[in-house]
């Protein structure tokens, strides 16, 4: 019977290990993808918040919001004492087609939203929706909030 030396892997014989760390080659973009949600989502939450500070007390209506455009929209609001503003800016009504010729001249875009308070009479919608389109601005947008009624057909 032929005896055999074993030797224990622990002790004796020092073996070096060579661990080499391999570089990692992928990109893990799911914290990036999370932190773009996040931005998105308070960019979303933010932006109707910026527009106009204006406190205006719109009607509600059943239509759809109006697609968005590259550049800043100009809003024109009608506040309940009938004084009108341009973004922020109060603007006497003699010189409102004036003042609107200018920033005209100085945009892309002849769109503009109109904002006008609950309370204000057609007339007074009507008469400023007149020096928009005097001032260069035909593409006029009727500012409202969602939730209002709907006209249904009685017959359908």
């Amino acid at each position: 019977m032929g005896g055999g030396v074993m030797q224990s892997e622990g002790g004796g014989g020092r073996r070096r290990r060579r661990s080499r760390s391999r570089p990692m080659a992928e990109i893990n973009v799911t914290p990036f993808v999370d932190v773009m949600m996040v931005l998105l989502i308070i960019f979303m939450v933010a932006a109707p918040l910026l527009t106009v500070g204006v406190p205006v007390e719109l009607p509600k209506t059943a239509a759809n919001a109006l697609p968005a455009d590259q550049e800043e929209p100009l809003t024109v609001t009608i506040t309940a004492s009938g004084s009108v503003q341009i973004q922020t800016t109060d603007v006497a009504r003699d010189q409102l087609v004036t003042r609107l010729r200018g920033i005209a001249a100085e945009r892309v875009s002849d769109r503009v939203f109109l904002r006008a308070d609950g309370a204000v009479p057609y007339e007074t919608v009507m008469q400023v929706m007149g020096a928009l389109n005097a001032g260069g601005f035909s593409n006029i947008g009727l500012v409202t909030d969602v939730g209002g009624p709907t006209l249904t057909d009685p017959d359908g």
